[in-house]
């Protein structure tokens, strides 16, 4: 997995998320409450997401065999998705259940500092994860808000850590409302509705995660700036006149394929299109290093099809379009 990654990003979150596990269990063993068993669940299956994603990175570097002749780059992107899967399932149902037989069963939280103290640690402990996963994206992101950051990012991980440790820092702010209320009040069911909340957040968070990762699955083109950085690349204005049509597709997060239609002039000779293909396809690569699978077909520039309006999506092999 290569920088953008998010390595760092990930160690540091399955870090904090086995530490935080741990605390919230013993926790929960002692006082009892139901918000603490959900957010040791919840982290417990955050540690086995950042697991996923790490997992993912590794199968992603396999070498491209004749089965699979572009490569294993989605593998991000479907470990990415059994995140989400993970996060609804483990982390979100369970809560639902659980907050829902703490509000129909209520019983008082014993020995209160245990939840407390460990609500607070693992309060820093995520914000130290949350803090490292801001600081890898920023060094990506651009000029991007987080919101067009998570839903055009093409790879997976960071998005992921973000929207978790996000998720993480509110279900304890959640928790610790819920068991402060429960305290306060000596009325168990507010420990149950602060268990509620939690479940609902990790599903509507696990939805984001699944969408973004769907659409990344289907397969995105280039970025914006990518795309015009490749048409500008790929015409020189001597052989190569023109690009008549162009498709980009992200085999996976750092590997791009460009196939596109470009006009030569029509005297040029077999041999002379043949060396204008080779210099746009380094132009390509030199403008945009992540075009790693080109294929280029030379036509010729017909103004009566362009004037008629052709759509080349319908029929991308026709004369002239």
């Amino acid at each position: 997995m290569s920088a953008s990654g998010g390595t760092k990003a990930i160690v540091a979150a399955l870090a904090a998320n086995l530490a935080i596990a741990v605390a919230k269990f013993v926790a929960f063993l002692f006082s009892g409450s139901s918000s603490m068993l959900a957010e040791s669940v919840h982290s417990l299956a955050d540690s086995g997401n950042q697991g996923l994603l790490l997992l993912g990175g590794k199968k992603a570097k396999r070498e491209a065999t004749p089965q699979h002749p572009f490569g294993y780059g989605r593998e991000r992107y479907i470990y990415a998705f059994l995140v989400s899967i993970v996060l609804f399932s483990v982390g979100g149902m369970f809560a639902i259940y659980e907050g829902y037989e703490k509000i129909k069963h209520p019983h008082p939280i014993e020995d209160w500092y245990w939840p407390i103290g460990v609500l607070v640690f693992a309060i820093i402990a995520e914000s130290f994860s949350f803090r490292t996963a801001i600081k890898e994206s920023n060094t990506i992101r651009g000029r991007q808000s987080w919101k067009e950051f998570v839903r055009r990012a093409k790879a997976p991980e960071l998005p992921v850590v973000l929207l978790e440790d996000l998720g993480a820092l509110v279900g304890l702010v959640l928790a610790l409302g819920g068991v402060g209320i429960a305290l306060l009040t000596g009325d168990g069911v507010w420990d149950g509705i602060g268990t509620l909340c939690i479940g609902i957040l990790l599903i509507a968070i696990a939805l984001v995660l699944a969408a973004e990762t769907k659409s990344l699955l289907l397969g995105e083109s280039a970025g914006i700036e990518q795309v015009k950085q490749i048409e500008e690349a790929v015409v020189d204005g001597e052989t190569v006149t023109r690009l008549i049509h162009m498709r980009t597709l992200h085999l996976g997060p750092e590997e791009l394929l460009v196939a596109a239609k470009i006009a030569v002039r029509h005297d040029e000779s077999a041999t002379e299109v043949a060396h204008a293909i080779n210099a746009a396809e380094e132009r390509i690569r030199a403008a945009v290093p992540i075009a790693r699978v080109i294929y280029l077909e030379p036509d010729i520039y017909s103004e009566s099809a362009a004037a008629a309006g052709v759509n080349p999506a319908k029929s991308p092999g026709g004369p002239g379009h």
